[in-house]
């Protein structure tokens, strides 16, 4: 792999990642650019005892263009990526979290204000505005995993930094802002609410490491969608979503680093198929949030278990899971599909 450090005319760093060594990104960046907003504001609410990002400057970010005027199209007068890619990550330019900090004042009432130190990656699987990752194929995907490894690990050397989170949103009924493919990556100045209660719970669970229990529990059962011989792709017991899939390594690692070459490799054809299920189960583009869970940088490491979960709100051919009252409002999800049918409806679709 070869990686390729460039940046963009304010600043902001642009990193290529090639499989070719010959591979040329000397094109500037020619854009007359703003300067770079201030990261946002934390706040803490008292009552759940979690922190919450206020980002005034997000609300002015580029909202579905044009693929003409598409901003991850290489080339153009108006693009992030000013040479063509195969795998690019830079600095986003509506970051919720970074080190460009300013002064903040106090709120009153309880809730304590910070700065929202870190940084917000975007990952472009391609340069292909029409593509999908469920397209790109196995060496192009595998790139993609080396992106994540190489960011995971940079970022989370950075001060202030305690969870790194590689993620995918897709689909407009998912609120994407930009439907050329990609991802993003957000280098927290926190544990995440929900990390820091599954690693509270591992930490309670008796007998071995709580996840692995879980891996070792699903690969006998019935839930199982796909599998080779590094990862297991199943539906949990208490999916949340319609169709929600867990893709564990065999292996426990705490993050994407961490994963040897062969895991690296045999993840790639496994997700792709996985996703490939899901636009083949009701002959639609799937939308869907792809979420990878890493160990965060110091909180209770030693017992996370690296693993991707994927789950989409479309129910039905023509029907979406809503997240209203109960769900949104008490965090108390109601399922409307049987997880065991879910699976078996996944291993049914014919991908080939």
């Amino acid at each position: 792999m070869k990686r390729t450090i460039a940046h963009l005319a304010d600043g902001r760093e642009l990193i290529y990642f090639d499989r070719r060594d010959d591979a040329d990104h000397a094109a500037a960046d020619p854009r007359d650019l703003p300067a770079r907003p201030l990261a946002s504001e934390l706040r803490h609410d008292p009552l759940m005892d979690e922190w919450v990002a206020v980002a005034r400057h997000r609300q002015t970010r580029t909202h579905l263009p044009s693929a003409q005027e598409c901003p991850l199209c290489p080339g153009h007068p108006g693009s992030e990526i000013p040479s063509p890619y195969e795998v690019a990550v830079f600095e986003n330019r509506f970051p919720s979290f970074s080190f460009n900090t300013g002064a903040y004042e106090q709120v009153g009432g309880l809730s304590e204000v910070r700065p929202g130190i870190g940084r917000c990656e975007v990952v472009c699987f391609t340069s292909d505005h029409d593509a999908s990752f469920s397209s790109l194929g196995d060496e192009r995907a595998a790139l993609v995993v080396e992106a994540w490894a190489d960011r995971t690990a940079e970022l989370s050397a950075l001060p202030g930094v305690e969870q790194v989170f590689c993620f995918e949103n897709r689909g407009a009924e998912i609120g994407i802002t930009l439907p050329h493919p990609h991802g993003q990556i957000y280098a927290y100045p926190y544990v995440t609410p929900r990390t820091r209660q599954m690693l509270d719970t591992a930490a309670r669970h008796r007998g071995g490491n709580l996840f692995a229990d879980v891996l070792a529990a699903e690969r006998r059962g019935p839930r199982v969608v796909a599998a080779n011989e590094h990862w297991t792709a199943f539906v949990p017991a208490a999916a949340r979503y319609p169709f929600e899939v867990h893709l564990y390594p065999h292996r426990r690692v705490p993050d994407i680093p961490a994963l040897s070459p062969e895991e690296r490799a045999a993840f790639a054809p496994l997700y792709i198929d996985v996703l490939r299920r899901l636009d083949g189960l009701f002959g639609v583009v799937m939308p869907y949030v792809a979420a990878w869970h890493q160990a965060p940088v110091t909180y209770r490491r030693d017992l996370a278990y690296l693993h991707l979960q994927l789950f989409t709100i479309r129910r039905a051919a023509d029907k979406l899971k809503y997240l209203a009252g109960s769900e949104s409002a008490m965090g108390a999800f109601v399922n409307d599909v049987l997880p065991e049918e879910a699976a078996r409806m996944l291993r049914e679709v014919v991908t080939d």
